[in-house]
């Protein structure tokens, strides 16, 4: 099972059908705020939910074209981080990702982010990454700034959350020249 340790406080571990409980706990807790910028939270009404995310997820995985990580604060789950689309044609992985609010404001998520960007051009040798956040979304466009990714554009009418039509920021990192010595 793919774990990773970004510091002593982070960790990501390979989503397992076991996690499901803590998942369909922070969205029974968390519903509304999740939903803000979401669609899937009003689909997980279950542990049972989660597990067949899991196996879509780890099938997906084995496929290599996607890669899904719980993350882990001082040994409690907490979000997710993923690589939800792995493009060995175009050499571009989009990236993407949640967090418990309880756990809003600690610097998680950029550190997660970055690990999985060190990921992608260091193990996978993809030549970019990009992500796609509600242009509303302050929040997660703040943590692709943080780690160093560019606004390439929007794009209109990407995504119905919540009844709400979402226009979306699209960011983008390339490799740079020094990585690929």
């Amino acid at each position: 099972m793919f774990r990773r340790t970004i510091d002593p406080d982070i960790d990501l571990a390979l989503i397992q059908e076991s996690f499901a409980p803590y998942y369909s706990q922070i969205v029974a807790e968390q519903r509304d705020y999740l939903a803000e910028w979401l669609a899937w939270p009003q689909h997980c009404q279950s542990d049972q939910d989660f597990r067949l995310f899991a196996q879509r997820m780890l099938h997906d995985y084995a496929d290599g074209k996607s890669m899904t990580c719980a993350i882990f604060f001082r040994d409690e789950l907490v979000g997710n981080c993923s690589f939800n689309k792995i493009n060995y044609d175009t050499q571009c992985v989009e990236i993407g990702y949640w967090l418990s609010q309880h756990h809003r404001g600690k610097g998680i998520m950029p550190r997660a982010v970055h690990s999985l960007i060190q990921i992608v051009f260091e193990e996978l040798n993809m030549e970019k990454v990009q992500l796609s956040a509600a242009v509303d979304n302050h929040a997660s466009r703040r943590v692709a700034e943080k780690v160093g990714m560019v606004l390439e554009g929007i794009l209109t009418n990407q995504e119905k959350v919540s009844g709400r039509i979402l226009d979306h920021a699209v960011y983008g990192l390339k490799k740079s020249p020094l990585m690929s010595e």
